[in-house]
């Protein structure tokens, strides 16, 4: 069966950065968009960052554009999420999504979903 596995998370200070990975076990890997969707506490799940299948093209929500960088490595199965400049709003359990050949923002457009880390930004 399919399944991702998020880590990475933490607590951080303001203003500091954490490398959040996602190791996927999709037989293939490349054929997946991936994206990063965060959830705080009795809020909606929102869309973060997402990654094309092919290419690497890339699409972030405006609150993290300049802050955040998605990235995969096709040969490890594996996509990251660069954060930076953290800031308070942005804590929130953060989880990676599969989603077959497209690119999507829409939480229910994504099939696969791990099991999320927690990021924390006190403050």
């Amino acid at each position: 069966q399919v399944r991702l596995v998020e880590s990475g998370g933490g607590l951080v200070q303001a203003g500091g950065s954490l490398r959040l990975s996602c190791v996927a076990s999709l037989r293939t890997f490349s054929n997946y968009a991936m994206g990063w969707f965060r959830q705080a506490p009795g809020k909606e799940r929102e869309f973060v960052a997402a990654i094309t299948r092919s290419n690497g093209d890339t699409y972030y929500a405006d609150s993290v554009k300049g802050r955040f960088t998605i990235s995969r490595d096709n040969a490890k199965n594996t996509v990251y999420l660069q954060m930076n400049s953290l800031k308070p709003e942005d804590t929130a359990a953060y989880y990676c999504a599969a989603r077959w050949l497209t690119l999507a923002t829409a939480r229910t457009e994504y099939a696969y979903w791990g099991q999320g880390t927690q990021v924390t930004v006190p403050s």
